[in-house]
């Protein structure tokens, strides 16, 4: 059997509980993945989508910015269950697929250790939330599995969901927050 890291890489979609909900994740590197989440999701083809990175350099590999004076400002929400968004900086490095012409992606740094370590291994991942467009996002691994059946090539049971609350996001711009997006 495909490892997880495996089974990423090599353009796989899975479902995983992430530091809030289940989530359907991708390798955010892989436009072809992202687009196999949107069409298992049946996702609004323009609404862009969260990525889950473990550190500053994987945000920098998107073409975003961040110095010393946003490093300092992003440690105030992160780790945790804030999704911040961050304008690309670096034109050659393709991220239309993400942020869907908004010009913004929006990262997260979970609070979850191991989820972080995990990201560290395997790379950053979309991750919006594991249900269909318009329905409740799964609260259990049976409910995603529910959901999207053999379209998902993993599943990782995380228990039960307590909290459906999803990440709050905000958009930073010029070192400052611009817009609160999600309470």
């Amino acid at each position: 059997m495909k490892s997880f890291k495996k089974i990423i890489h090599d353009g796989g979609v899975a479902v995983i509980r992430t530091d809030t909900l289940y989530g359907l994740v991708a390798d955010a590197k892989n436009q072809i993945s992202v687009g196999r989440i949107y069409t298992i999701k049946k996702r609004n083809p323009l609404k862009p989508v969260i990525v889950l990175v473990s550190d500053f350099d994987q945000i920098r590999s998107f073409g975003v910015s961040v110095d010393a004076e946003l490093e300092a400002i992003l440690n105030k929400y992160w780790p945790g269950k804030v999704s911040i968004i961050l304008s690309p900086t670096d034109t050659s490095v393709n991220t239309h697929y993400i942020h869907k012409g908004t010009s913004g992606i929006a990262f997260r740094i979970p609070d979850d250790g191991d989820l972080r370590k995990m990201l560290s291994d395997v790379g950053p991942l979309v991750a919006p939330s594991a249900n269909p467009e318009g329905l409740a996002p799964a609260e259990n691994i049976q409910q995603a599995m529910d959901y999207f059946g053999d379209a998902v090539d993993f599943y990782v049971d995380g228990g039960e969901v307590i909290d459906v609350k999803p990440s709050k996001v905000i958009k930073i711009s010029n070192n400052r927050v611009e817009e609160i997006i999600r309470k």
